[in-house]
């Protein structure tokens, strides 16, 4: 039985592509106002940092609905992991610009998404399947708990982006390795 384009996992998935933009505007505005109990907190950073946990959640939700009630489309296939993608480059984009992450560490956690992309562009054109790792779910954990630190400033964050980046390398090498028959094929 066909699902409906617009079911409750691709609705959430669209959900977290409009609330990106919000997570930017909100660090970009530097609402530098500090929270009472939270001194070192702004609300521009708290806002950012709510909007960032919300859309990150819609991650967790669409996919496992998805495949509890059989409603994987492709349009769902297409915008989940876009969806994920835009949420962390915008997170990592204003970041640059408050001068709490490195835009060397930046580009290479981009480049990684732009590599196994396109190896999945091949290998759907070949039809291949490539689906996620667990490398690539741990990655991708990490990369969230160290944006929402980053956002909030809690201290490690940087730590914990420095991990979220190694992860990133190595399942960006685990994905090209599992995938180098289909690139020199």
């Amino acid at each position: 039985m066909r699902s409906k384009i617009f079911n409750v996992p691709n609705t959430l998935s669209l959900i977290r592509v409009f609330l990106a933009p919000l997570v930017l505007l909100f660090l970009s505005l530097r609402i530098d106002t500090p929270i009472s109990f939270l001194p070192e907190v702004s609300w521009g950073d708290a806002l950012a940092a709510t909007v960032f946990i919300i859309a990150a959640l819609t991650d967790t939700f669409d996919g496992y609905i998805a495949r509890r009630d059989n409603l994987v489309t492709n349009l769902g296939k297409f915008i989940d992991p876009l969806a994920d993608k835009v949420l962390v480059v915008a997170a990592m984009l204003a970041l640059i610009e408050l001068d709490r992450v490195p835009a060397w560490i930046v580009m290479v956690i981009i480049t990684r998404e732009f590599v196994v992309t396109g190896l999945r562009l091949v290998a759907a054109a070949e039809g291949v399947v490539i689906a996620a790792s667990k490398g690539g779910k741990l990655k991708t954990v990490c990369q969230i708990i160290a944006l929402i630190m980053l956002i909030l400033k809690i201290p490690y964050g940087m730590a914990v982006m420095w991990v979220a980046m190694i992860l990133t390398v190595w399942s960006g090498m685990d994905y090209l390795i599992k995938g180098s028959k289909i690139i020199t094929g």
